[in-house]
Parts: structure tokens; C-alpha cells; sequence
């Protein structure tokens, strides 16, 4: 999720045939039941496939269709899915920020979205030319839907400063009469 920035009911509703290992890609089916084919960093790819092979040696799930499965081998429900990132959170000493603000597996999704733009800043890509892309991706069909995603973090609100400091044309100064060297 945090690589493909996809929803938590799109990861969990993923099946074995949505994980083309060759080609490198993911078959997600969104809402509404449309789809989108996901390419894959090499690294993620190359994850999952050891996560299909570690699983079919301890785990066997022949009559199971789903990518990710619990224990006991049935699909992995959102139910057992939030708590366990609440405990894996809190196992790793990240502390909520307040009562009301809580990281949630749905925050990776927005981690995404933000990491995609703010590398479109640092690379110099048009980020006009990158939110639609990144709109298909996410499975919008309005770019407006995921200006909600783009949380304005310190690291992105500086880099678009920082693209619009250097589209600014340079003010111009007032003719003025020559001055010679030395005069007053």
C-alpha cells in the first residue's frame, strides 16, 4: 500500500491472478469496479513473490483465490487488518499525535500521493503534467479528487515555493540617469 498508494478494501481484495510477477504489475479493481494496472518498483515485485512462495511452502491456500491471507488461510478481513497496523504502530514506538490524530493505514495512501509530487518538485517534472497521472493511479476520475491527498507537508509547501521562486521573472528596475564614476 505504501508503495502503490492503493486503498485498504483494494489491497484486501486483491487476488493471486491481480500479481503479474513478469511483468512487473498489479491488477487493482477500485470502486465502482473499475480497474487499473499498477506497475510495480522492482523491489515490491520481487516482495511479493517471495511473500507467494513463503506462503505456499508454510501455508498452503489451493482453494483460497485471495493475495493476502490470514493464518488460517481465508482472506484477510479489514477487521483484524486495522488492528493489527494500530499494534505494529505502537510496537514500533510511533506515538499518536494527539487522540484525534492517530496514524492509520489509510495515511499511507496520502504518504503516496505527497511523496509522488514532492519528487515531481525535486526532479523538475511539470507538476500540472504529474497530478493527472497520479490521479489515475490513485483511481480518480477527477484530478480534484486527490488535491485531498496532497496534505500540505513543510517538505512540499517549500518545494513548490521554491519551483514558483524560480519562475518568477526578476523585477525590473527603473531607468535612471547614468551616474559616472564618482559623482555624487
Amino acid at each position: 500500500m505504501a508503495s502503490t498508494g492503493i486503498r485498504t478494501g483494494e489491497a484486501l481484495a486483491l487476488d493471486v491472478t491481480s500479481l503479474d510477477p513478469a511483468a512487473g504489475t498489479l491488477l487493482v479493481t477500485g470502486k465502482y469496479g473499475k480497474t487499473r494496472l499498477l506497475p510495480l518498483h522492482p523491489s515490491v515485485a520481487t516482495g511479493l513473490t517471495g511473500y507467494l512462495d513463503t506462503r505456499a511452502r508454510l501455508l498452503p491456500a489451493g482453494a483460497c483465490p485471495a493475495l493476502l491471507i490470514s493464518s488460517t488461510g481465508r482472506r484477510l478481513p479489514p477487521s483484524t487488518v486495522h488492528p493489527t497496523f494500530r499494534a505494529v504502530v505502537h510496537a514500533a514506538g510511533i506515538d499518536p499525535g494527539s487522540g484525534a490524530c492517530r496514524p492509520r493505514l489509510h495515511d499511507l495512501r496520502h504518504t503516496f500521493a505527497v511523496t509522488t509530487m514532492l519528487e515531481a518538485y525535486r526532479s523538475g517534472a511539470d507538476p500540472a503534467t504529474v497530478l493527472p497521472i497520479l490521479a489515475t493511479w490513485l483511481g480518480h476520475a477527477d484530478p480534484a479528487d486527490t488535491y485531498w491527498y496532497l496534505t500540505g507537508t513543510s517538505e512540499l509547501l517549500a518545494a513548490a515555493a521554491d519551483r514558483l521562486a524560480h519562475h518568477q521573472p526578476e523585477p525590473s528596475r527603473p531607468a535612471g540617469p547614468a551616474r559616472r564614476a564618482g559623482s555624487r
